[in-house]
């Protein structure tokens, strides 16, 4: 609607001062020629907006005027740590204009409750926008966990481990945990809650049934969700398996094999380079995951050391020649 541009039009220019046609018009995503009929209509209704010309020019707002336009509803303030994310507004049911829409009034006022709602959403839901693989996990219970986290209320729940959990047994165990926060990684939320005086991690995909308790519950003192999540992350990161193994390797291959999750290359020497070979010491997770990776390069990658990494590759191959005989 032209009313919620032109509003949102007059937070633009008192937030970021002067703004140029094309700027405003990539930020609302309509013509030029639209804001020049905006910044008229604007004018005609005694907003004191004028244009600076030049090649360095733009609109502008009188130095001294502030508008008092910043009522934000609940949907404004939920979007606002999820930034870009906009996969995860859709799961949360807040539309990406509802973000937009925050961002500008918070910033033009930021009344004292809004401060403090803005405080307590930054203790209770981090985004982790670094690499991760995808999924097509659903989360039916998202609702339910973000409404314990929100009203600091003790959560019941159903838990399925998973299976490459060293506890997996197949069974559903239940729980009663005290949520502290939401983190999404990428397309997956996690809930972060305290059990048993112990800090824990859930995979939300794996609660199958969750309840909110009336019973409320106090936060440990000086948490930090985001504090938490990093050393957590940087904990399992340092406790995976490592299988190192040295290959020769095709240039265009290598780059490929340089954005595969399950490998890290840890030097790379030019071997032969009128053929654009190269001598590559990696390092994969597994030796199962070593083979299954590098089956994938082809005659693209020679295997080199260790040898029972090189025993089942060629082991692979014959299994797989002889299934084409």
């Amino acid at each position: 609607m032209r009313a919620d541009r032109l509003l949102s039009i007059l937070l633009l220019l008192q937030n970021g001062g002067k703004l140029n046609s094309r700027q405003l018009a990539e930020k609302l995503e309509v013509s030029e020629r639209t804001i020049v009929r905006d910044m008229d209509a604007l004018s005609s209704a005694g907003i004191p907006v004028y244009a600076e010309r030049g090649p360095l020019g733009g609109w502008m707002l009188a130095e001294n005027y502030r508008t008092s336009l910043t009522g934000m509803n609940q949907e404004e303030i939920l979007s606002l740590l999820l930034t870009s994310y906009s996969h995860l507004l859709g799961e949360l049911g807040i539309p990406k204009r509802s973000f937009d829409a925050a961002y500008q009034k918070l910033l033009a006022s930021s009344p004292a409750p809004v401060r403090q709602d803005a405080e307590m959403l930054s203790e209770r839901i981090h985004i982790d926008g670094a690499g991760w693989h995808t999924s097509g996990e659903s989360f039916p219970q998202l609702t339910v966990v973000q409404e314990a986290v929100w009203g600091q209320r003790k959560l019941d729940i159903s838990y399925r481990k998973s299976e490459s959990d060293a506890a997996y047994t197949g069974a559903i165990s239940r729980r009663t945990v005290h949520p502290l926060g939401l983190v999404a990684k990428r397309n997956v939320w996690y809930l972060v809650a305290e059990e048993n005086g112990v800090i824990k991690t859930f995979r939300i995909s794996r609660i199958t049934e969750a309840a909110v308790l009336e019973e409320t519950f106090q936060r440990p003192p000086g948490f930090s969700l985001s504090g938490y999540w990093e050393q957590s992350t940087a904990d399992f990161k340092s406790a995976l398996p490592r299988y190192p193994a040295t290959i020769s390797i095709s240039v265009q291959r290598l780059a490929r094999l340089k954005r595969e999750r399950y490998a890290k290359v840890l030097r790379a020497e030019p071997e032969d380079v009128q053929a654009g070979w190269m001598s590559v010491d990696i390092e994969f997770n597994t030796l199962e995951s070593a083979c299954e990776i590098l089956l994938a390069c082809g005659r693209e990658a020679k295997t080199l050391l260790p040898p029972e990494l090189r025993e089942m590759i060629r082991n692979e191959a014959e299994a797989i020649s002889a299934l084409y005989r």
